[in-house]
């Protein structure tokens, strides 16, 4: 499946040219999420799936970090206004947890915007809201 980001770029969804310790810690965090899924189901809010997920992450020895500022430079200002993270782990990937409806576009481009401003690579954006996990999730390499 392909996206495309703020500039125009095609970001596809996959492996593309990523260290083999990002693609481990990525099959980590699906592990983990999908565990907590199956655990949870469907139907809680998303608080309780990122408190959830970072505790079993943090449970698997994995570092993860919740709801990480994420500032925004401009014209060498460095803006604090209020970007978080809901997951990053191993200082690596970014987790955008949701529960909702259906996944939108929208909720694609926070993805993608949160790596491009963090320089990070990997990121997942995860609906924990359906019935089986892998139907709301997304992975996206930059």
């Amino acid at each position: 499946m392909k996206h495309e980001d703020h500039e125009g770029r095609e970001v596809l969804e996959g492996r593309l040219n990523l260290s083999a310790d990002i693609e481990t810690v990525g099959r980590r965090v699906i592990d983990a999420a999908i565990k907590v899924h199956k655990a949870l189901g469907p139907g809680l809010l998303e608080s309780a799936y990122e408190r959830c997920l970072h505790h079993e992450l943090e449970s698997r020895g994995v570092r993860v970090r919740r709801q990480v500022p994420l500032p925004i430079e401009y014209e060498g200002l460095k803006l604090e206004v209020g970007y978080r993270l809901d997951l990053l782990v191993e200082e690596k990937v970014v987790i955008e947890v949701k529960a909702v409806e259906a996944l939108s576009r929208l909720y694609e481009a926070q993805i993608l915007t949160y790596l491009r401003l963090s320089g990070l690579r990997l990121g997942y954006l995860m609906n924990f809201n359906a019935v089986q996990l892998k139907q709301g999730l997304r992975r996206f390499v930059r």
